[in-house]
């Protein structure tokens, strides 16, 4: 084939090489399967969490039960994220958020970052290297713990 003049682009060998992530084992792309099993683990616990506390009289007679959950989500994954690198459900698909560059995901960035998924649409614009709207912003990307 005959070049046109302009660069070619350079075809990633694996997901995240671009990103300076490894191709396998403890700091690599994150798979779709794991982030998603993390996001059902993290639902199933907020709801049961949200149901127990209903029961147990503690949030009395509240019709939005989904906003109760979401509120709990929203506090779990944000503090799961700044201190233990990931969401409850992300520790048990032994994923985790970290940042691009050296610096922790602190407080403030994983609370906006949650607040983007929350939101769901920032979450299901998705980019290259699997990140969505919420990652990129945010400078964050999901790998694996091992």
């Amino acid at each position: 084939m005959a070049s046109t003049g302009s660069e070619l682009r350079h075809e990633e060998a694996w997901p995240g090489e671009e990103l300076g992530l490894p191709e396998t084992g403890r700091g690599s792309l994150a798979t779709w399967g794991a982030r998603f099993t993390a996001l059902v683990v993290d639902w199933a616990a907020c709801t049961i969490v949200t149901w127990g506390l209903v029961r147990a009289g503690v949030l009395g007679d509240v019709p939005y039960l989904g906003m109760i959950t979401m509120a709990l989500f929203f506090i779990e994954a944000t503090l799961g994220t700044a201190f233990a690198g990931g969401s409850f459900g992300q520790i048990c698909a032994r994923i985790m958020v970290v940042r691009l560059t050296p610096e922790p995901v602190r407080l403030w960035r994983a609370a906006l970052r949650t607040a983007l998924i929350c939101l769901v649409l920032p979450a299901l614009v998705i980019g290259v290297h699997r990140r969505g709207l919420h990652d990129l912003t945010m400078g964050t990307v999901v790998v694996n713990r091992r």
